[in-house]
């Protein structure tokens, strides 16, 4: 499938980096607002074409599907955009600023039946099945917390402090301990509590979250843009616990008894990156006509915008 790809930062050539060695892609145009940088882009990676405008590259008949790259605070205009022009997306995680631009794309697409989805990837990842069946399987027998980190060395990025791209800790990086907690808890939630610290300016730096269940179960996840923690996420049961390694981007799972012992080790089946997944299932989905993802479903994209609405309706600053 020929993918074009718009916006030409540092992700789209991470990702790129993954599309060339992928015998379904094809890895066509790239657009970029600098027409220069586009075609630098396209030398690096590979692409037959190169854009110096959105618009253009959607334009092009040839384009199947579109990875948007850009900062969050354009996700929903480029996704409105390849909508409008009938371009099958998959855009960056966070799906976009807020609840009402996700319930709006979400509305969009299925309006005009166009394929959109938020490209964020554990939710695509072998990794997400181990854990949910290691969870059924009662080895850690009734599960009552799960807590969740993750933080990077990242408050140095222009896309990460400044406001008008959408900055913070809650859109890059908390996105990912929401969604690991969705994946393997599920929304029925009672209430959400949270703590935040602001950087110098106005994003939020530093939060924690922790979110009550109406069975009694709690998640309890953190995220910072100043150091680097060990990522993990960790279910508590009654019989053990089970430590997952990377919530970004799982490794290894590994179950102990309440004598800390290891009882159980998975490593997750060899990948490319682990981008290759939720690209694997966009092909699928495009070419048998459907217009959202299974893995990702676009009700999914808008609970998680959601929740973040109300995580951060309680900032105070």
């Amino acid at each position: 499938m020929k993918v074009g790809i718009l916006g030409a930062g540092g992700i789209a050539g991470t990702v790129s980096g993954t599309l060339e060695q992928m015998a379904e892609i094809s890895c066509y145009a790239v657009a970029s607002r600098d027409k220069a940088k586009a075609e630098k882009f396209a030398n690096e990676h590979g692409y037959e074409k190169a854009y110096g405008s959105y618009e253009e590259m959607l334009q092009d008949p040839e384009v199947e599907l579109v990875y948007i790259a850009t900062p969050h605070s354009h996700h929903f205009e480029h996704m409105k955009m390849c909508v409008e022009h009938g371009k099958p997306a998959l855009c960056e995680k966070a799906f976009c600023e807020n609840a009402d631009q996700a319930g709006r794309i979400a509305e969009l697409a299925k309006e005009k039946k166009v394929y959109v989805s938020e490209a964020i990837w554990p939710r695509y990842m072998p990794s997400r099945k181990m854990i949910d069946e290691t969870l059924s399987s009662g080895i850690i027998g009734k599960v009552y917390t799960l807590t969740a980190n993750l933080s990077y060395t990242i408050s140095h990025k222009e896309r990460i402090i400044r406001p008008e791209l959408a900055g913070g800790a809650l859109l890059d990086i908390g996105v990912y301990g929401i969604n690991f907690m969705l994946m393997h808890f599920g929304d029925d939630i009672e209430r959400i509590e949270s703590a935040v610290r602001f950087t110098e300016t106005g994003v939020d730096g530093d939060e924690s979250i922790t979110v009550f269940y109406r069975d009694g179960r709690m998640a309890v996840l953190t995220h910072s843009i100043y150091p680097r923690s060990d990522r993990k996420g960790i279910f508590h049961g009654d019989k053990g616990y089970m430590v997952v390694e990377n919530i970004n981007n799982p490794s290894e799972i590994n179950v102990y008894d309440t004598n800390d012992r290891l009882i159980k080790h998975m490593d997750v089946p060899k990948q490319i990156s682990g981008y290759e997944y939720e690209f694997l299932e966009s092909i699928d989905c495009v070419q048998k006509g459907r217009i959202e993802s299974t893995s990702m479903p676009l009700a999914e994209s808008v609970k998680m915008m959601e929740i973040m609405d109300e995580v951060r309706s309680g900032w105070k600053k």
